[in-house]
């Protein structure tokens, strides 16, 4: 089962394409490469939200479909859900 996507080699999270529980040993895939991703989720992350492929600082660029989307705005640990409480998009920068 793919737990979640990346569309390029760049990406720095990875989209769940289901909901993801705490605790699960995703499998994901590299759409640009087509090679198997894993990742531990450590928390839930639900369809459609980001998982942290990598840790990540205050300031720290998150790259999705390869185009930086935002700053973090609080220390994100690999397997936390990257969403609007600790992410400001560049829309809104």
């Amino acid at each position: 089962m793919i737990h979640f996507l990346v569309h390029d080699t760049a990406d720095t999270v990875g989209v769940a394409v289901v909901d993801i529980a705490a605790g699960t040993e995703c499998a994901g895939r590299d759409l640009s490469t087509n090679k198997p991703l894993a990742a531990k989720a450590t928390q839930n992350i639900p369809l459609g939200h980001k998982l942290a492929l990598k840790d990540f600082a205050v300031g720290d660029t998150v790259i999705k479909y390869g185009c930086e989307i935002g700053k973090t705005v609080q220390p994100i640990s690999a397997g936390q859900h990257v969403h609007v409480h600790n992410l400001k998009t560049k829309r809104w920068a």
